[in-house]
């Protein structure tokens, strides 16, 4: 099975952040502005979940959304998912399937969050997919800047460099 088949059978677009996706579900019910966070700016489905495919030459840049963010594998090669918390420290993840190598299935990114993703070394590609809840908006999405990772984390210059396209 090749990477152009998995995403002309899957139906996946090129994501602004990076790889090809899909929208899978989004909840038919949603939880109207007065009872979400202030930081949401209207209604939100219940939870909406996609099908995210990732080539090893590419990358998810650093981006964060306004909810938390449950990544799941499905196959292919393990992800490496790299976060920034809000203290400054680096975390990276690998969701995959070989568990004594300390990959775990399923991981979630909490809300606000900056975070990026890439094939683990070694690999061709990986499809996960994504849980998002409340479910997700492009209007919570925020792209990171380079410059602006720069001068909040300027510890973690190699790896923003890296992971970010403007």
């Amino acid at each position: 099975m090749t990477i152009d088949f998995i995403i002309n059978q899957l139906n996946l677009q090129p994501h602004p952040e990076g790889g090809f996706y899909k929208e899978v579900y989004r909840s038919t019910d949603v939880i109207t502005r007065e009872f979400l966070p202030l930081i949401f700016s209207g209604s939100r489905s219940f939870s909406t979940s996609i099908y995210f495919l990732i080539k090893a030459d590419s990358f998810s840049a650093f981006h964060k959304i306004k909810s938390d963010e449950t990544w799941h594998f499905y196959f292919g090669h393990a992800l490496e998912i790299i976060e920034i918390d809000e203290f400054g420290n680096l975390i990276k993840t690998m969701v995959g399937s070989n568990l004594i190598a300390g990959e775990v299935f399923q991981y979630t990114v909490k809300k606000n969050t900056w975070f990026a993703s890439r094939v683990l070394k070694g690999g061709d590609f990986s499809l996960v997919g994504c849980s998002v809840s409340p479910g997700f908006d492009f209007i919570d999405f925020e792209m990171a800047s380079r410059d602006h990772l720069y001068a909040e984390f300027p510890q973690h210059k190699t790896i923003i460099n890296e992971l970010t396209r403007l």
